[in-house]
């Protein structure tokens, strides 16, 4: 007998942010941030709980107002500008486990920071998780496949290919970028065992570059609130050309 998958959407959200103050609860035209990844997770029909992992007690009241559940605080240990996401929910998947004897299948982790996810896109994951071998999906966005770093002198250097080869962007392999943790479904097991959430099986699933931004600037805040906005228009646009 095929066991049932148990899937748990988790939305983390701490309260600290250095360049957009409270950004998790920042009013995104009109309302919280937060509160628009937490109505798309409850909508998903194979996700079976939303959980909202937060060190504070403001976020998880908004939450909970929202409809996702806060069973308890994370640690302040687990809140800080350097601390790992794997870390923070492993210690949530531990007390689920120790204080309920919740054990879920899968996790399905979505950033506050992607307004403009839609709905199609975590189920496009949820789809390619289950008809490979892959242990995690997530998503990622077109970029230009001619990858440079710059030195703090300002010297560039190409990371990923010769100066010589052709500048015809069709002569490279595509490049794309993680979008700003647009979803991340990774199944629980693999997750534990390798202690990291882009685990050795991980496939992906491409989203257009429009929507992929992500919201860590004011520019960036500013700019999602314009697209979100005309988001059908763009769409419309976009099929005529």
């Amino acid at each position: 007998m095929v066991k049932r998958p148990v899937v748990l959407a988790i939305i983390p959200a701490r309260l600290g942010s250095t360049r957009i103050p409270l950004k998790n609860i920042k009013y995104f035209l009109g309302k919280p941030l937060i509160t628009y990844t937490i109505r798309q997770a409850l909508q998903v029909p194979f996700i079976n709980r939303v959980i909202v992992d937060t060190d504070s007690p403001r976020i998880a009241a908004i939450a909970q107002r929202y409809g996702a559940e806060v069973p308890f605080l994370r640690p302040a240990r687990l809140a800080t500008s350097t601390a790992k996401v794997y870390d923070s929910i492993e210690h949530l998947l531990k007390k689920l486990k120790k204080t309920e004897g919740y054990s879920p299948t899968h996790i399905v982790l979505l950033q506050t920071t992607s307004p403009l996810r839609e709905q199609k896109d975590i189920e496009s994951c949820w789809r390619l998780i289950h008809r490979t071998d892959a242990t995690t999906v997530l998503t990622v966005c077109p970029t230009h496949p001619r990858l440079y770093h710059m030195k703090k002198n300002h010297d560039i250097i190409l990371v990923n290919g010769s100066e010589s080869r052709s500048t015809n962007m069709q002569a490279w392999e595509p490049g794309y970028l993680l979008n700003g943790c647009f979803v991340y479904i990774v199944k629980v097991g693999a997750l534990l065992k390798e202690k990291i959430i882009i685990t050795k099986k991980t496939k992906a699933i491409v989203c257009p570059k429009w929507r992929s931004i992500d919201l860590d600037t004011p520019e960036e805040w500013v700019m999602a609130e314009v697209l979100y906005k005309n988001r059908k228009e763009i769409v419309a646009r976009i099929k005529k050309i």
